[in-house]
């Protein structure tokens, strides 16, 4: 901030409109210094209101103006500040002249920004608001009619607080604007008492609005409007907050939660205000993209003009400048639209202000950056037109003058010849127009394409699906349907993909938000018609989980995969508020749209299978690092912190390996270290073992449990010493006991393929020290290993044949048998490797190279082919019914030319694999 004088940074004037005035003024004040009176004379013959005040305040305003600005405005706030009760109305109309006039000149001068301008402004509000709360709440504490306060108690206005709204909210106040202002108590502070208080807090926002809004011989302060409250017209002008809460928890519009997008706490409790605010937050902030914020802000643009009468052809006369066409309010909805669109995604884009909302929106992509730029620009060039309209007589207008000759003051006003003036204006409030209104506008439905008999009767179901119940939803869908059927003409089969498009609609349980979120992004109708062709299995899962489809639009869903790493700190933003339950809910949210975003590279050839499957492991892994601390800390507030030294999840099988499918469970483990302490200590201390049994059952829980986001994963802990016989959660002494002198080979098996994937490092460290010397000592006794693999191998193939020939994970020579065949290399080698690939190459000279290519060979082929499958269909992979896009995408993995090729090769490859197994126990 310059603290230079006045006259040195000036850099414009007005024109005087009425240079008698002007002189006249000047002559009044002849104490001005000599380069500031052409300003001074200028402002004067355009605005009666600022020629009175200028007169009025004469010896200040000269004294004010041979200084620097920002001090005589700080000045003026510290006298008003000083005031007692008796004379605040008095001393806040004296601040308000002159803070009034200082302003104005600042503005009409050049001399401050508009953000300056409308922030002195703001300012003022917030110190009337403030002082008069408090004052007047200090009143009642004095005479007893506030139950239970003391004088204390003044400093927080008794748990009453004043959001600002608006422009005032924003610090955007405009050079005559009435403030908005909402009245609430904290309930919680007076108990039964609070009908009592409310009674009180009532009486002290009516003399407030008095004191802020009578006018007197010295003027007024604010006109001060309380009609934003809940329900304004049944409700007391001031109301509690659980009040408040209830109401727009139930009865909320879109276009109060655009409001709130600017709340402020401006007077009183400011500390309680936040606390309520942060609990509205999921009103105003919804966890989903809000695409159908734009029908209901474009419903109310078309209102408010019916309203005002504010149709027709844009001419410079009469024109709204705040509602009209073009106007200020098109680039406040446009910018609030699209900040309630995506701001309960991204906190960064809650931004009060228009301006920085608008930065806010194009840093983070959701609008070009010359759009934000220009858009700025028509912003600060309309609200300085508006402030000229009202700086004339101090009038809340926002209408350019009816007559040619009040169009040429303003255009004076504004330093301009008239005839530029008005060409400027016009360009402006087209460009506005232009930048703003295909946003809100709805296009006209297309006509469809010609339909066949069978298409005619499934798209005339559509009408009795729970999605196209209400009127809104199907005004939306009237427009969409034409663009999802001629883009189903596209697909590899129509004829299925309809059929999938079908199911998807089918399942859907409300068709606004995700019909709204179609319209707004075309490019996802496409990325629908596409999976509806390809995988109406996952079409079915999106139909259930059609939020997914934000992280399409709503972050870097195309960019390259983060990793573990990158993920976990992903969740951890997502899991950074909330209570429990709330953070369990985010995190259901969070990992659906990661899984889908995998299964779309899948299935587009972004990535193949093999990469799918480290991704779904990274995103597992991510998750279950995620949630222990919250479950831990939901767990230690009742029970006490973990007794000794805490406890690790071990993964094993697959999630152990690194390698997921889209349709995998997970195995965990949960080992503990606590030698020597008896219990926990906390508000319900456990004994240690119960302590840990009932913590791997609140993680199991945490993860598969069904909440209103469904379940996480399905999770097995089987593995975990002596099976269901066990405890659920395993002492590190226990389990090396176990490992080394009860555990049976198969349990050393599945120790090969563990991995720690959370808790303290130095028991992590313990636990992989321990893995690997059990896998070392096993394979020194290779003929005993071989023997009981050989039995375990009989009895899998018994309980688990192959279902068909394309069945690719269970039955000899398919999937689990070439794993079999890799852990047992794995001990027999004595290499702590995971992945089959390792673990067959860890085996060297045990298995003869024309034996290892048989092996990996199949295994690439049957693990593309799983893959895939699953991620097409939860059922028995058959060709003939997975549909022509369903095909096609499995040829593409596997790099066959047709289902028979396929088919042969699979044979062959299977056959060489189960050979090269047996060859295993030959030795």
């Amino acid at each position: 901030m310059s603290l230079a004088p006045f006259a040195a940074r000036l850099n414009r004037q007005p024109i005087a409109f009425d240079p008698e005035a002007a002189a006249d003024t000047l002559r009044s004040l002849p104490a001005l210094p000599p380069d500031v009176a052409g300003l001074v004379g200028a402002t004067a013959g355009c605005s009666p209101y600022l020629r009175d005040l200028a007169l009025r305040e004469g010896d200040w305003l000269c004294a004010a103006l041979a200084g620097v600005p920002e001090q005589a405005l700080e000045a003026e706030l510290a006298a008003a500040a000083a005031a007692p009760l008796d004379t605040l109305g008095a001393a806040l109309r004296r601040a308000k002249r002159r803070i009034a006039l200082l302003a104005a000149l600042c503005d009409l001068g050049g001399v401050w920004p508009l953000e300056q301008v409308t922030g002195a402004l703001t300012r003022l509000a917030d110190l009337a608001v403030d002082l008069c709360l408090k004052r007047l709440v200090a009143e009642e504490i004095r005479r007893g009619k506030l139950p239970g306060a003391t004088a204390d108690d003044a400093d927080t206005a008794g748990g009453m607080v004043v959001l600002a709204m608006g422009k005032m909210g924003a610090f955007e106040l405009n050079y005559s604007s009435d403030i908005d202002l909402i009245c609430l108590f904290d309930q919680d502070r007076y108990g039964e008492e609070a009908a009592e208080a409310r009674a009180a807090f009532i009486r002290v926002t009516r003399k407030m609005t008095a004191l802020l809004s009578d006018v007197t011989q010295d003027g007024y302060v604010f006109r001060s409007d309380l009609r934003l409250r809940p329900d304004a017209s049944v409700t007391p002008v001031c109301l509690s907050m659980a009040a408040a809460y209830s109401y727009y928890e139930a009865e909320g519009r879109t276009w109060e939660r655009a409001a709130y997008i600017k709340a402020r706490p401006c007077g009183g409790d400011l500390a309680a205000g936040e606390r309520f605010l942060k609990s509205l937050a999921p009103f105003v902030w919804r966890k989903h993209l809000d695409y159908a914020a734009i029908q209901d802000a474009h419903d109310m643009r078309l209102r408010i003009r019916d309203h005002r009468g504010l149709h027709g052809p844009v001419t410079v006369e009469g024109h709204n400048m705040k509602l009209g066409q073009g106007g200020i309010r098109e680039i406040e909805f446009f910018t609030q639209t699209r900040q309630l669109i995506a701001g309960g995604r991204d906190p960064d884009l809650r931004d009060r202000t228009t301006v920085g909302g608008l930065a806010a929106l194009a840093e983070k992509g959701w609008i070009p950056g010359d759009v934000a730029a220009e858009l700025t620009q028509l912003y600060r060039a309309h609200r300085e037109v508006e402030h000229r309209l009202q700086m004339v007589n101090d009038a809340q207008t926002h209408a350019m003058p009816a007559t040619a000759e009040g169009v040429a003051r303003i255009a004076a006003f504004c330093g301009q010849d008239e005839a530029a003036f008005r060409a400027g204006l016009l360009e402006r409030l087209v460009s506005t127009d232009r930048l703003t209104e295909g946003f809100f506008a709805p296009a006209e439905a297309e006509d469809g394409p010609e339909l066949s008999a069978h298409a005619q009767a499934i798209v005339a179901g559509w009408r009795s699906y729970p999605c196209l119940k209400s009127d809104r939803a199907q005004a939306i869908f009237r427009r969409l349907r034409p663009q999802l059927l001629k883009r189903l003409e596209r697909a590899a089969s129509p004829d299925e993909a309809l059929v999938a498009l079908d199911g998807f609609l089918k399942g859907l349980p409300a068709g606004v938000q995700i019909f709204s979120l179609f319209e707004a992004n075309p490019s996802l109708v496409d990325l629908i018609i596409d999976i509806a062709g390809t995988a109406p299995g996952l079409a079915l899962y999106l139909s259930r989980n059609a939020s997914v489809l934000d992280a399409v639009i709503g972050g870097s869903f195309w960019a390259p995969w983060p990793g573990a790493p990158g993920l976990l700190a992903d969740l951890r933003q997502r899991l950074d508020e909330g209570d429990y339950e709330r953070k369990l809910d985010s995190a259901r949210r969070w990992m659906k749209e990661w899984h889908f975003r995998v299964g779309v590279h899948h299935l587009r050839g972004l990535i193949d299978a093999f990469e799918a499957g480290k991704c779904y492991a990274d995103l597992a892994e991510a998750v279950v690092h995620g949630l222990l601390p919250e479950v831990l800390a939901d767990f230690a507030a009742k029970h006490g912190p973990c007794p000794g030294q805490g406890a690790v999840l071990l993964g094993m099988g697959s999630l152990g390996a690194g390698r997921l499918n889209a349709g995998s469970d997970l195995d965990l483990i949960l080992i503990y270290d606590a030698d020597g302490v008896e219990q926990s200590d906390g508000r319900r201390p456990l004994p240690t073992r119960t302590y840990y049994a009932r913590l791997t059952q609140a993680m199991v829980t945490a993860l598969s449990a069904q909440t209103a986001e469904g379940r996480l994963y399905e999770v097995d802990v089987r593995l975990r010493p002596s099976g269901r016989a066990g405890a659920v959660a395993t002492a590190i002494t226990g389990w090396r006991d176990y490992q080394q002198s009860e555990a049976w080979t198969w349990e050393h098996l599945a120790l090969t393929r563990a991995r720690v994937m959370a808790g303290p490092p130095a028991l992590a460290d313990a636990v992989e020290t321990f893995r690997r010397e059990i896998i070392a000592a096993k394979g020194k006794d290779a003929g005993r290993v071989r023997a009981d693999v050989a039995e375990m191998r009989e009895r899998v193939q018994a309980a688990k044949p192959a279902l068909g020939g394309w069945d690719a994970k269970n039955g000899a020579g398919r999937i689990m048998d070439i794993e079999l065949c890799a852990q047992m290399a794995a001990l027999l080698g004595g290499s702590p490797a995971r992945q089959v690939e390792r673990q067959v190459a860890a085996a060297g000279g045990g298995i003869a190279p024309a034996d290892r290519e048989a092996l990996l060979g199949a295994y690439r082929l049957l693990w593309r082919l799983h893959a895939s499958a699953r991620l097409l269909t939860d059922r028995a992979l058959d060709l003939d019914a997975l549909g022509e896009g369903g095909r096609a995408f499995l040829l593409r993995e596997t790099g066959d030319s047709s289902p028979a090729s396929l088919a042969d090769r699979l044979a062959s490859a299977v056959a060489l694999a189960e050979a090269a197994i047996a060859r295993q126990f030959q030795v």
